[in-house]
């Protein structure tokens, strides 16, 4: 009996030292050299793990602070798409105007595409990442340029999804059109002011980089930084704390209207009939909205559980040593176990 009682005991010993916690999770990719950056959890509302490890600069071993920015590539795509729907609430668009209403330079076959297709991924136009040689200062005329030289759509638009850079560059200038400022002083003024994201900016060719942010490194630790100058897809650098800021304004309807708030997890049918898998900004799927990012030496995820005010952030600057998805499910399980 006494011999049943503590292999019972050494089973639940060990089963409990089995759950790692949000926070285990973390140590253990940073432990293992695939993290380096910065990570908020929070569950429920609450705070289960807010941390920054590693460097942001390691050739002088300068460390990273939960304050210090990254670019967060691609997790720019739902600041863009809010910035559209703010301007859809000032009414000065509709989703289904036709981008070439607001920039009349669009190559011919582009003329009818709109502005809920470019949010979306179903525009069909050709992604300029694929092609254009990103080792120099693209801005986002290279990239209409580039859609000038096509010769056509790459698919009929609204007849499938297929993730496009440049359709995200065309509707950064499409805010500048309408809103008479360059996207980084639109971004400022509308949202990351207002939000009082104070480590927030918008990567542009006016940009001076503060001393404060992290640099970028491939995975072997040499220096691979962020210098593409287009905005829109992948220009914005934050930090978890801020982002968090911005998933709540998104839950609070601080920056949306409802029916706006509502609008932009809705995911598009194609013509076919059949559901796409992004919305307005956001992948979306049973009651969660998710990006990652990453370009050059940055890695980055953002997921936000719509129903139970849980979010998981991640920022990271040594390229693909960070396994994004890998990561982001073994976090998902944490939360779940840890209930």
């Amino acid at each position: 009996m006494i011999r049943i009682l503590f292999i019972s005991s050494l089973f639940l010993l060990t089963l409990f030292s089995c759950k790692k916690s949000e926070t285990d999770v973390v140590i253990d990719y940073y432990k293992k050299g695939k993290l380096n950056g910065t990570v908020l959890i929070i569950k429920d509302g609450k705070v289960v793990c807010d941390t920054a490890l590693g460097y942001k600069n390691f050739e002088e071993k300068i460390p990273l602070t939960k304050e210090t920015p990254f670019c967060i590539a691609s997790i720019s795509k739902p600041f863009t798409a809010v910035g559209m729907m703010l301007l859809q609430q000032d009414h000065l668009l509709s989703y289904a105007d036709k981008a070439s209403k607001y920039i009349p330079d669009l190559p011919a076959y582009a003329q009818n595409i709109t502005i809920q297709q470019l949010l979306t991924h179903t525009s069909g136009l050709a992604d300029y990442e694929n092609v254009l040689i990103l080792n120099r200062k693209i801005t986002n005329d290279d990239v209409l340029g580039f859609l000038k030289k096509q010769p056509g759509l790459k698919f009929s638009s609204g007849s499938k999804f297929e993730y496009s850079n440049s359709g995200y560059t065309i509707l950064a200038l499409i805010t500048e059109t309408l809103s008479g400022q360059s996207y980084s002083q639109f971004m400022q003024n509308r949202v990351f002011i207002p939000l009082k994201m104070q480590h927030s900016f918008v990567y542009d060719s006016k940009t001076i980089p503060p001393a404060d942010r992290a640099k970028g490194y491939d995975m072997n630790k040499k220096p691979d930084d962020y210098d593409l100058l287009t905005t829109g897809d992948g220009s914005i650098y934050s930090t978890p704390g801020d982002l968090y800021k911005f998933d709540q304004a998104l839950r609070k309807h601080q920056l949306l209207n409802e029916e706006n708030s509502r609008i932009m997890y809705e995911l598009p049918t194609l013509k076919n009939g059949k559901c796409s898998e992004y919305a307005f900004g956001w992948y979306v799927s049973e009651g969660t909205a998710m990006h990652t990012g990453g370009v050059d030496g940055f890695r980055g995820v953002i997921w936000r559980d719509l129903s139970h005010n849980s979010c998981i952030i991640a920022l990271t600057s040594q390229g693909d040593a960070f396994p994004v998805y890998k990561f982001l499910d073994a976090e998902k399980k944490a939360l779940q176990r840890n209930q």
